[in-house]
């Protein structure tokens, strides 16, 4: 049964990630907003929803640890995984506003939340309001990236109710099938005498991402690099800001020392996806080799050094 749900979960995703890439892409013609924007804002909030649900009721039920090792993690992973599998199958064009200022935006923001939790070993509902109104500058940029970039009027004859729909539908379709894959994975995980912790750093870690490399994966193969790249950039912002700052609202969040390698690891793969990007204003199949190679090693240390 197990096998079946995980095979019926990855239905799901594939399905979930076609709809919501299409409806998105849709909406950014039809308002004549950038597909950056959409990548950005919708798309992104929309596959951090696991992550979000994670950490927030984590928070929530006062394990404080969880919401933080789980955003790192999944930004770790978005980039180093995500990217490097998406550039493997076919090349991401990236704008210039994406490597001027929002991948530095990304960077900056994990800076914050390092030296945050290195001052007084947590971060507190104060610290939070910090990372909300980072939050909020955010989205002020968004808009007058909006009001900036104004794309050509869709001629498409697809009405607007029909293309939200299948935004809505589509991520719905993502989020469960994330949840079954995850959950049916991990059992035969444990039927296969994996530990918990294996299971934890592996099969949940990545589970919480499928949405995202689904989406990421889906929308480069559909022409709509803008997306891909705008939905891994603005998840980990999201992620984050949002997530973070509203769990650290909540609870004040404690910031271990074992959280130290999963941040700094969180920075060097920002770093690297900037240095792949800079010049060539694209990501290519080799440096999606070199993430996927630098993602191992990473895996690797956490399961047999740290």
């Amino acid at each position: 049964m197990a096998i079946i749900g995980l095979i019926i979960g990855f239905f799901m995703l594939v399905k979930g990630a076609d709809w919501f890439v299409d409806g998105a892409a849709g909406v950014a013609c039809k308002l004549r907003i950038p597909q950056l924007v959409i990548g950005l804002t919708i798309v992104a909030m929309g596959t951090s929803l696991p992550e979000a649900a994670v950490s927030i009721t984590a928070a929530l039920k006062q394990n404080a640890g969880i919401a933080v090792g789980n955003v790192l993690g999944s930004n770790v992973l978005n980039i180093l995984i995500i990217l490097g599998v998406t550039a493997l199958i076919t090349s991401v064009a990236i704008q210039q506003t994406t490597i001027r200022i929002e991948i530095p935006f990304m960077l900056l923001i994990t800076f914050v939340l390092l030296w945050m939790g290195k001052a007084d070993g947590k971060i507190t509902r104060m610290e939070g309001s910090v990372l909300w109104l980072f939050f909020i500058a955010y989205l002020i940029y968004l808009f007058l990236l909006t009001r900036k970039q104004k794309e050509e009027k869709a001629q498409g004859e697809e009405r607007m109710w029909k293309l939200l729909l299948c935004v809505v539908g589509g991520a719905t379709v993502i989020v469960a099938g994330s949840n079954l894959t995850v959950n049916c994975a991990t059992d035969i995980a444990r039927a296969l005498g994996m530990s918990e912790r294996v299971i934890g750093l592996t099969i949940v870690a990545l589970g919480t991402s499928l949405p995202e490399l689904f989406t990421s994966v889906t929308a480069a193969r559909k022409g709509n690099a803008d997306i891909a790249i705008g939905n891994i950039v603005g998840s980990n912002i999201f992620n984050i800001l949002f997530v973070l700052g509203t769990s650290a609202l909540i609870i004040p969040l404690v910031f271990e020392a074992s959280f130290w390698t999963d941040g700094i690891a969180a920075i060097v793969a920002g770093v690297v996806l900037w240095l792949a990007v800079f010049r060539r204003k694209k990501l290519v199949r080799p440096w999606g080799i070199v993430m996927l190679v630098m993602y191992a090693w990473y895996l690797f240390y956490l399961l047999f050094i740290s």
